[in-house]
């Protein structure tokens, strides 16, 4: 019997003897890879967050606490200024305008976007053992049913786009099929009908009446809707599901990936009851102080579940601040959504695409770190990745580049992005390389003055080149006296469009490239 103990006693000192040799050695064998959580807000400005715009006036503790316990990138920018091209490119980790979709955005009607066969982050991580999951706005296609005899559904933007769909049978080329285990939204923007709620690609109930709003701040289009979608509720309801999602895979053998796209603070603009007139600036700014509690909870959430150590969680929008929001009433007030940069939702200026981004990691991050690297929203793909020590192949994340090194703190030497390519609405171009950023447009380009093809912007030269170090706020058109600096990014930027890519590897093709008009400059380049 003792010699039994002695023998048990000897292994236990052999396995800590093991561990501390592993310790010595630096070898960190995690138990399991790390939960990811996505929350992507929908036309949040920079300067609404208050740890990105001490001067801003919106109330945002809980995220400015969550950019206190982990990172903040001060330099992150989303690849377009609208709400689709940004999210394919969150998804796929490629240039949105590299898809049919060249300018603009798609309605709750359109086909599906992304190919069941193009590498999405939620199909990488699934295939690498994660459980996956997308709550909330998807506004990348979907293929509803039709009914019987029909080809063809509208454009989305008339009531009448909606009779020949068949709500009562499921859709195809879903999330699901994009490698989301679990998927549960509605198709377009919360202002774009039809407001129906798709779960597992079946719709939840069949639209029984028709809705429409024309106030100032809570207008939506006219369009079928069903019982259980009120539009109020639609946020609310989606941050209690992802809070239900974390619960039942906290403690599965299977780490787990959110992707939680909010509709909001996008219009229409719906605090609810308890928000309303809580900011004392407008409803816009009560509507933001809404999801910041609501990411209070989030965070609250997973902490609960004993999971917070080893969970990432991202926070960021998919492009700057909407007009709607009433910038004038805010200005009033003291309050900037684009805090110091110029424009905002659309267009081709920073306001336009330059957007908060948090990530917290405790494992990993350490608290109130800061970066001023250059990241990309199409960065999600190649840093998964690289979390789960995967490798892409040539045809996937075609500009996706991983920025784990970053959050390890790491020198920015290690992150991999020479430039970085932006687009507006209307499908104009800008890169950005270093503290130069070229535009190849006259104006913004989207929605602020001076807007495409108005008088103002008539007489203005089709080039802009600014010095973002020293004139953040896009003031003083450099392009006449740095004529090397607009040939050097104009060549860079041909080349990463003609490429098919922007990082290394074979060169790929960009899909329907005929009838591009924004890039005919690059015949003359070449």
């Amino acid at each position: 019997m003792k010699s039994k103990n002695l023998l048990a006693v000897l292994c236990i000192l052999f396995l800590f003897s093991a561990c501390d040799e592993k310790k010595k050695e630096g070898v960190v064998i995690p138990e399991k890879q790390p939960n990811i959580i996505y929350v992507l807000a929908d036309d949040l400005g920079y300067g609404d967050i208050k740890a990105f715009n001490p001067n801003g006036k919106i109330s945002t503790p809980y995220l400015d606490q969550l950019a206190a316990d982990g990172i903040k990138f001060t330099d992150a920018h989303t690849s377009s200024a609208v709400c689709t091209p940004t999210r394919y490119g969150i998804l796929t980790g490629r240039y949105n305008w590299r898809s049919r979709l060249k300018s603009s955005v798609l309605t709750g009607a359109s086909k599906a976007l992304i190919p069941n066969s193009r590498t999405t982050v939620a199909s990488f991580l699934k295939k690498n053992g994660y459980h996956t999951g997308f709550i909330g706005k998807w506004h990348l296609g979907w293929d509803w049913a039709l009914s019987s005899g029909d080809s063809v559904v509208g454009n989305g933007w008339n009531p009448k786009d909606f009779k020949n769909i068949d709500f009562s049978k499921p859709i195809t080329n879903s999330p699901n099929d994009l490698g989301f285990d679990y998927a549960y939204g509605h198709s377009g923007s919360l202002d774009m009908a039809p407001y129906v709620y798709v779960e597992n690609g079946m719709p939840t109930a069949v639209p029984d009446t028709v809705t429409v709003d024309k106030g100032k701040y809570t207008w939506w289009r006219e369009g079928p809707t069903s019982p259980d979608f009120v539009h109020t509720d639609v946020t609310p309801n989606l941050f209690r599901r992802s809070f239900k999602f974390i619960k039942e895979n906290a403690n599965n053998d299977k780490p787990f990936f959110l992707y939680l796209p909010l509709p909001s603070p996008h219009t229409p603009i719906l605090p609810t009851e308890e928000w309303l007139g809580k900011s004392g600036l407008n409803p816009y700014a009560d509507f933001m102080m809404q999801i910041d509690d609501f990411m209070g909870k989030l965070v609250a959430t997973i902490e609960e579940a004993g999971i917070a150590e080893n969970t990432i969680v991202i926070f960021t929008s998919d492009n700057g601040c909407s007009p709607q929001a009433d910038f004038k009433i805010l200005a009033e007030k003291g309050h900037h959504p684009s805090g110091e940069y110029r424009g905002h939702k659309a267009d081709i200026y920073e306001g336009g695409h330059r957007v908060p981004f948090i990530v917290k990691w405790p494992a990993k991050v350490k608290p109130g770190s800061t970066s001023d690297a250059t990241i990309c929203t199409t960065d999600l793909l190649a840093t998964a990745a690289d979390i789960v020590g995967g490798s892409l192949e040539d045809n996937e994340g075609e500009d996706s580049f991983s920025f784990l090194s970053l959050l390890a703190n790491e020198p920015k030497a290690t992150y991999k992005r020479e430039a970085t390519i932006h687009s507006s609405i209307n499908g104009s171009f800008a890169i950005r390389k270093g503290d130069y950023k070229l535009i190849l447009a006259a104006g913004s380009a989207g929605w602020s003055a001076p807007r495409p093809n108005a008088k103002e912007a008539k007489d203005l030269p089709e080039i802009q080149l600014y010095n973002l170090k020293e004139d953040v706020g896009e003031t003083q058109n450099l392009q006449a006296s740095h004529p090397e600096k607009v040939a050097e990014l104009k060549q860079l930027l041909a080349k990463q469009i003609m490429d098919g890519r922007s990082t290394a590897g074979a060169v790929q093709s960009n899909d329907s490239v005929e009838n591009w008009k924004q890039i005919e400059w690059i015949t003359e380049t070449n």
